[in-house]
This record gives structure tokens, sequence and C-alpha cells, in this order.
């Protein structure tokens, strides 16, 4: 007979990573407060090394990983990353810098993702877009989402729909559907007793890694 100890260390283990990622200031914290609370927080602080969240999806425990976007916290970037089984990767739409950061900076780090991560495209920012600030097109977003998850043979939705979504924090547009798509992929057609544990968080620890205040983030 399994001990009400023993449950309680269940509860305490994450199924399933994902991680965001992103250049500071591109709106990763935004992106994942809006999902999780429904609100748009424009005095959010840029996260300090990693921001910790947990999600229920059905049966399953998400831990969700907010990553900082300053280079200089790249080595805990990919510390975070190792072992996730989605990630987010964010751009905003109105820098081509943020979005060359992708192959830059950012497939490296997904080198130490699970195999056959879920990886999907995020350009945000979109309610602050116009035809003439604009940088990156829908298409040369979904055609690198593409691009990676054929690089990466990355587990896909069984839709078929691309993994790619231009994003607002502020109205909410495609909040909600990125998330839902993440989750979906992550849980289709698997059992719970299958999910890989090879790298569970324990949550109790989670407050040693928790993202501390510095300044002001541009959502």
């Amino acid at each position: 007979m399994t001990s009400p100890e023993s449950n309680q260390i269940k509860k305490k283990k994450a199924d399933l990573k994902v991680v965001i990622v992103g250049d500071a200031d591109v709106g990763k914290t935004c992106l994942l407060h809006r999902y999780l609370h429904g609100e748009f927080y424009d005095q959010t602080p840029n996260t300090i090394g990693a921001a910790f969240f947990l999600k229920q999806w059905g049966s399953y425990n998400i831990a969700i990983w907010d990553t900082a976007g300053e280079e200089r916290f790249s080595g805990l970037s990919s510390f975070y990353c190792r072992g996730a089984n989605a990630a987010v990767v964010c751009y905003d739409i109105r820098s081509r810098n943020t979005f060359q950061s992708i192959e830059d900076r950012y497939t490296a780090l997904l080198e130490t993702a699970a195999e056959n991560c879920s990886i999907v495209i995020s350009g945000t920012k979109k309610d602050l877009v116009t035809d003439s600030n604009r940088e990156v097109t829908a298409e040369i977003g979904a055609a690198k989402a593409k691009e990676l998850c054929e690089r990466w043979n990355s587990k896909l939705h069984e839709s078929g729909r691309c993994p790619f979504f231009e994003t607002s924090s502020l109205t909410g547009e495609n909040v909600k559907a990125l998330f839902e798509h993440i989750f979906e992929t992550l849980t289709q057609g698997c059992d719970k007793t299958g999910a890989d544990k090879s790298d569970t968080v324990d949550l109790e620890e989670k407050k040693n890694c928790s993202s501390k205040s510095r300044s002001k983030c541009s959502c």
C-alpha cells in the first residue's frame, strides 16, 4: 500500500518541463503572466536567472521555466533548458536582431533539451506592430519554426498546425492558443505512467531558483 508520505512526494514532482527563452525585453514574462493570470503586467521586472511556475494540465504537473534573456545569464539558461520537453522561443516582431538571436544564441541552448523537444516560435508585442515598424514577417517566423522542428525532429501537434504564433500580452491574442498547443502536444496519446521522469523537479526547491526584481521590462 502506498503511504500518504509517498503520495505527497509524487505530488511534488513535475511530469513535464517547458522553458521559455528569448532576448531580454521581448516580453517572455509578460507572455507567461498573461496566460497564467489573464492580466497584462506593464511593470514586470527583468528575470534574473530563471523564474519557476507550475501548471496543472489534466493529470499532469507541468514545470514552466521563464529564463533570463541577458547574455550574461546564458550559462544558467542552458542549465534550465536541460531535459526540456518543450521550448517557447520568443522574439520581438519589431526587432530583426531579436529574431536573429534565435539562431545565434538559442539553438545552441536547445541542444541540451530532451529528444524530440517540441519547439514553438512566438513573435511578441503584436499590438505594437505597424506596417512601418514590423521587421519580421509572419511568413519568415513560420518558416523558422518549421526549420527548427525539422532540425530537432520536434514532436508536433496532432492537428499538423505549424508551431508558430504571433502574440500580444496586452490584448491576449494567441497567448492561450500558444500554451494550449504546447500542453496538448506534450500530452497527446500519452499515458502519464510513461511520462519522462529523468528531469523531474522537486517543487520544494523552487523557492531557491525564483526570480529577483531588477529593472522595468517593456512588454
